[in-house]
């Protein structure tokens, strides 16, 4: 991995359709056509599948909002998140969000799992850190800590690995998505420095 590579340049495509408006990030270079193609793919495939999980195309969509966050772009790495908000009718509407880390090198989009050495039980290590903050959060959990899963939301945030969990999976909808910041340099033993998070360590 090139650790010395700018940003990449991120341009935003607009989507609408009735009662539908979106935003989605494009990379628009920065790095070869192979790995600049695998990023743009991965991107729209889950933007299309969040979409499809809200509903539309369908007659219960009254309202839908779709943007992103970039959380880093650095150090030859790219983590964004893609949120869709969608109104159906109810008392209030549901929001998804989703993230990719990738190798911008390579346009690789890495699954949390991979970050890590293997054979580091990084599930225990990480799933010790996160009761701890419940804990120290006071967080008001909806019934035991489910544990890491095996396609869990992360994203990767200037020097830490952030795990997050959807609406209602962890605690009431009130306090939306909580998020669990965890500091590279207190996982660095386990990371794979060959990764994106091992390139944040330095």
């Amino acid at each position: 991995m090139n650790r010395n590579m700018l940003m990449l340049p991120i341009h935003i495509r607009r989507f609408a359709a009735p009662h539908v408006s979106a935003a989605l990030p494009v990379v628009a270079g920065g790095t070869g056509p192979q790995a600049q193609n695998a990023m743009n793919q991965a991107i729209h495939a889950l933007f299309t599948a969040q979409l499809k999980t809200q509903g539309y195309p369908g007659p219960d969509v009254q309202e839908m909002n779709g943007y992103f966050e970039i959380k880093t772009n650095q150090r030859g790495a790219l983590s964004l998140s893609l949120l869709n908000y969608a109104f159906t009718g109810g008392a209030h509407g549901n929001t998804l969000q989703h993230s990719l880390t990738f190798d911008a090198d390579t346009g690789k989009s890495y699954a949390l799992d991979e970050l890590f050495k293997r054979g580091s039980a990084y599930e225990q290590r990480l799933n010790a850190i996160i009761q701890a903050q419940i804990k120290a959060r006071q967080l008001p959990v909806l019934g035991e800590y489910p544990g890491l899963s095996p396609d869990q939301d992360f994203y990767i945030a200037d020097k830490a690995l952030v795990i997050y969990f959807p609406l209602y999976a962890l605690v009431p909808y009130a306090w939306a998505f909580p998020y669990f910041p965890i500091s590279v340099y207190d996982i660095q033993d386990i990371i794979d420095e060959n990764g994106p998070l091992g390139a944040m360590i330095y």
